[in-house]
């Protein structure tokens, strides 16, 4: 068999990135779905959530794990078969008798999605040397999770309208095995790995990353975006149906919030690539988070500045995960733990993901409506600040 050809440095981020994508359909595909998988299934709104966490659920468990598979095995092996992984999730649950079948063939799919997207950083490292193309490389990578989520709300629907829940499933299982078929080809193989036994080659590793202070304040950096973030995001299609929108509205209206944070991510990279000081990026960020959370639930009755207040909250903080990822490489402790440290935000990250909207919920709950969880958010965002000064610190001594 013929080695695959290498790509450019350019191209290459753009596969890659475009591989981030295919696997972000998969999470975003579910919430589209599920009134069609009511109908269908007898899906109940308990079993509903299930389907949405579980996802979640292997990046707050496994991330670390897989972070260390991939430093030892090579990215490219594990991203190979998260996509393989996924693809074989997908088929299944398109074959799913009931729900509890689906709910199982959904963690398969959380597994190949971890194992699709965790490695990419690393695998950037790897392969593009020019410093300012990979500060730019990795806010691109940033941005797969909102262009891949706005794509699934936009064209969710009328794709299963047309063909149904199945085949959607299927034809995201195919699309799945073609970017595999794309990495396999233009992407050279990693490295052997090494000759020492996988258990002494890990546990170092991880020694390694938990004991530098970078990988830790990444991570709390990203859970304190993560959760906020979605709990903002998530809610949208809720808080606009109460207000009394129409669905075709409310969904232009959630894709553009959730769009939008891509420009953040983009962003972050090419501010990282011109010499920006993270800290300062990640402090401005973290600032109109804050800001944009409090118009936004606080400003009752001015619908419009609420709405572009949300905007501001989603785009200028899409800067956060863009500059994260930019500094993963940089300060991991060394070029064999990259992947290792990005697994750590990723169970961090998803940590985040799985807190921040029950607690939005608990005070909206609380207090009788959304006016008070402004106070999560920028409870949040303050401490978010603070982290930023100290990364930036971490920042201007790594070697």
């Amino acid at each position: 068999m013929t080695a695959p050809t290498g790509l450019a440095p350019r191209p290459l981020a753009v596969l890659v990135v475009g591989v981030g994508v295919t696997c972000a359909l998969h999470v975003g595909k579910l919430p589209v779905a599920i009134p069609v998988l009511r109908e269908s299934l007898g899906l109940s709104l308990v079993q509903a959530g299930f389907l949405l966490s579980l996802v979640q659920l292997a990046g707050m468990t496994l991330g670390l794990v897989v972070g260390l598979m991939a430093d030892r095995l090579g990215p490219r092996r594990v991203m190979l078969a998260g996509l393989l992984l996924l693809a074989v999730g997908s088929a299944l649950g398109a074959l799913s008798p009931n729900v509890h079948v689906l709910l199982a063939t959904r963690v398969i799919e959380g597994m190949g999605f971890l194992s699709a997207v965790l490695p990419a950083p690393g695998l950037l490292r790897q392969r593009v040397h020019h410093a300012p193309t990979l500060s730019r490389s990795l806010g691109w990578w940033g941005a797969y999770m909102p262009l891949g989520t706005s794509m699934a709300l936009l064209l969710g629907v009328p794709l299963l309208s047309a063909v149904g829940w199945r085949w959607a499933w299927l034809l995201l299982a195919l699309l799945s095995l073609l970017a595999a078929a794309g990495l396999a080809k233009w992407v050279p193989p990693d490295a052997q790995a090494g000759a020492a036994p996988v258990a002494t080659a890990l546990g170092p590793r991880l020694r390694r990353t938990l004991k530098a202070p970078g990988p830790w304040l990444m991570a709390l950096a990203f859970f304190l975006y993560s959760g906020q973030w979605l709990a903002v995001v998530g809610f949208l299609p809720t808080i606009y149906h109460q207000a009394g929108y129409t669905g075709a509205t409310v969904a232009m209206l959630s894709a553009l919030a959730a769009g939008i944070n891509m420009v953040g991510n983009i962003g972050g990279g090419w501010w990282l690539a011109r010499g920006a000081r993270p800290g300062a990026v990640l402090a401005l960020a973290y600032m109109a988070m804050g800001a944009g959370a409090w118009v936004a639930f606080g400003a009752e009755g001015h619908a419009v500045a609420q709405y572009l207040a949300v905007l501001i909250f989603s785009g200028v903080g899409g800067l956060i995960p863009g500059t994260l990822f930019g500094l993963a490489v940089k300060l991991a402790p060394d070029n064999e733990t990259v992947s290792t440290t990005v697994g750590w935000m990723q169970q961090f990250s998803a940590l985040g993901q799985f807190l921040g909207p029950p607690l939005v919920a608990w005070v909206a709950t609380l207090v009788g409506g959304w006016q008070w969880t402004w106070t999560v958010t920028g409870a949040s965002s303050l401490l978010g600040v603070l982290l930023a000064s100290r990364l930036q610190a971490v920042w201007r001594t790594r070697p």
